[in-house]
């Protein structure tokens, strides 16, 4: 009951189409309001830690990536040549999205933080291409989900190091599956655009002149990435701290070399970095709260313990825990699963014989998938939010999408090597 009740006010306040951080606030405080004997204080003292984490100083600082991007003409080059190589493409720049997603796995290392750069940086330019807001919200959400498990995916460095897996295994465990990911997400926005007559931005493809002239337009621009992606993989900085280097490259390239930023686009994007990093920071500390409770009072525990003692066969205990994670992903934050949950399932699959790393793979691809789901997917509200898309409208768009990623994920499930491949030929078996 003490779990319950709160669940129910959630759901009710939600179908009222009641503000979704008010929504969560409102049931957690009915918990600690009826439910506990702790003080009122603990609940805003949880709520606050939501926000402690020092990963998620990655969110404002790519939202504001972004939009500076967007103002100092980088996105502009890069966009230009993405369409010169997609244009000829049904579906062009949401192509470019999901391949942008896959290509920026090192640049953030967070699916959040990857929906809240791409809704800044793309979408603005999908929707003056005709796209739709809630398919340029869904195709954004979506393709991040292909962050957390290329390297170096903040997920996997916390599911390593929580249960003492090898991460630089996990790390090549995720490029196979990542990458089978983003081409049947590119696929399905193919098919969607042959259907939806989204016709391609070039009559033919782009000849080897066009290309290298691209290339030399947005040559400073490319150098983003390399320098982002490069400096986290020698260790320079953290995935974090690239998002502070990106928005000071950001600056310094539209101040002094494309000559595109000034002071009124600099106060202007800090606004809009300012309203765009609250709104989705309010969403995530008030979601920890009410994941918080839910862990005292024991239920994800309880789950986890029950598919442990009652499935006792590889395929049976694989099956279960995709179910009982996706279902507990809609509700709790994908790092707090990790954290309470993973060690309890690993100890059983350890015992079944599941190798470790490909059970990492697994269990990450499920929390991303619960991001995307409603009542309080993450990355489903981050989007929404800042591209102000109904969560209906938002939730229609995204469903072949979810069949796109229930595939993967029974790919990645019950075919080990798309996993295992990479690691055991580098490292061995």
């Amino acid at each position: 009951m003490s779990v319950a009740i709160p669940i129910i006010i959630l759901f009710a306040l939600l179908l009222l189409e009641f503000p979704v951080a008010f929504a969560i606030f409102a049931s957690t405080m009915s918990y600690f309001l009826f439910f506990s004997s702790l003080p009122l204080m603990i609940s805003i003292q949880r709520i606050g830690e939501g926000l402690s984490s020092y990963a998620l100083l990655a969110i404002p600082f790519f939202i504001m990536a972004g939009i500076y991007m967007n103002h100092s003409g980088i996105s502009k080059r890069l966009l230009a040549f993405s369409e010169i190589l997609t244009g000829h493409m049904r579906g062009g720049l949401a192509q470019v999205n999901i391949v942008l997603s896959t290509l920026m796995g090192g640049l953030s290392g967070s699916n959040i933080a990857d929906a809240a750069m791409n809704s800044k940086l793309i979408v603005p330019f999908m929707l003056q291409k005709g796209y739709s807001k809630a398919f340029s919200a869904s195709v954004t959400a979506a393709s991040s989900l292909i962050t957390p498990i290329i390297p170096p995916g903040i997920a996997l460095i916390l599911y390593g190091y929580i249960n003492n897996v090898s991460i630089g295994r996990l790390f090549l465990a995720g490029i196979v599956p990542g990458v089978m990911m983003c081409v049947m997400m590119m696929i399905l926005v193919n098919r969607i655009a042959i259907k939806r007559n989204h016709q391609p931005e070039r009559e033919k493809r782009a000849n080897m002149k066009e290309i290298i002239a691209g290339i030399r337009a947005a040559a400073i621009a490319f150098t983003l990435p390399i320098i982002i992606i490069g400096g986290i993989r020698f260790g320079v900085f953290t995935p974090t701290e690239a998002g502070a280097i990106a928005v000071l490259f950001s600056l310094c390239i539209g101040f002094l070399v494309y000559r595109e930023m000034n002071f009124q686009k600099f106060r202007i994007g800090l606004i809009e970095s300012v309203l765009a990093s609250a709104n989705v920071l309010i969403i995530i500390a008030v979601s920890y709260g009410f994941s918080k409770f839910l862990t005292w009072e024991g239920l994800p525990q309880s789950i986890a313990a029950f598919i442990a003692e009652n499935f006792n066969s590889q395929l049976l205990f694989l099956l279960v825990t995709n179910v009982i994670l996706i279902i507990i992903g809609m509700f709790i934050e994908g790092n707090a699963i990790l954290i309470v949950i993973s060690p309890l399932l690993v100890v059983a699959a350890k015992v079944m014989g599941i190798d470790l790393v490909h059970f990492g793979i697994i269990f990450i691809l499920n929390c991303s998938i619960g991001t995307l789901t409603p009542p309080l997917g993450t990355v489903m509200f981050t989007t929404c939010t800042i591209i102000n898309v109904p969560i209906k409208d938002f939730i229609r768009e995204v469903i072949p999408f979810w069949l796109v990623l229930i595939t993967a994920l029974v790919m990645v499930t019950f075919i080990p090597q798309l996993s295992l491949f990479l690691p055991d030929l580098v490292f061995g078996k």
